[in-house]
């Protein structure tokens, strides 16, 4: 497979990780749309939301609970969460994930 977010969830790419546990790893974004845009990616490779099974509801559910964390870490006042869907819906990597963005940021 050749998806750059299973790569840096393997360590076999490198990214400054600011959050990592058995499933979940977070990034900064490196095209930011706001002072504080973190991507929040599960270690498990998930296309996208058309993708998700019934399986992996704990892990969406920790998905968001860890976005919260980060966002209490970094004293984020306000914030956005944003997950883009398919290429029409403005998703550009094939692997789910989440936008943490500080609320100074351009709308999507």
């Amino acid at each position: 497979m050749d998806c750059i977010f299973c790569k840096i969830a393997k360590g076999e790419m490198t990214a400054k990780k600011g959050f990592e546990n058995d499933r979940i790893v977070a990034i900064n974004d490196i095209n930011p749309k706001a002072k504080v845009h973190i991507l929040v990616i599960p270690k498990k490779h998930i296309e996208s939301v058309k993708s998700l099974a019934e399986s992996d509801k704990d892990l969406i559910g920790e998905l968001f609970l860890v976005a919260k964390q980060i966002a209490e870490m970094e004293k984020m006042e306000g914030y956005r969460l944003v997950v883009n869907v398919g290429k029409s819906g403005g998703q550009i990597i094939d692997h789910l994930h989440l936008h943490l963005l500080s609320g100074d940021g351009e709308a999507f």
